[in-house]
């Protein structure tokens, strides 16, 4: 995957916010892997939740999916949501901590 398509994936992800924590997904760790096939133009995108059985996972799929179809080069999103390894604050970016007060 060239650099400039895994920043601009990154960044349109940047746009998707949680609507519970007000923070954007990327910052808030929930993305755990990106990749981009160029052949199909697919992306594909590996990711959590903060927590299991989260009421929320439509709404945030979907906002994936807006955000990345809005690329040129994309034109279809696979999304996987996955448990391992799992969630923490810990992997939550400086930014996210500090905009929730945790740190």
């Amino acid at each position: 995957m060239s650099e400039t398509i895994e920043t601009d994936i990154l960044e349109a992800l940047q746009t998707v916010i949680d609507p519970e924590l007000r923070i954007d997904i990327v910052n808030l760790g929930l993305i755990y892997h990106v990749d981009f096939i160029e052949d199909t133009g697919t992306a594909n995108v590996e990711m959590t939740l903060t927590t299991m059985g989260c009421p929320l996972v439509e709404v945030l799929e979907d906002m994936i999916r807006q955000a990345l179809m809005a690329l040129p080069e994309i034109k279809a999103v696979n999304i996987n949501l996955v448990w391992e390894p799992a969630w923490n604050i810990d992997k939550m970016s400086r930014y996210a901590r500090i905009s929730l007060g945790l740190y």
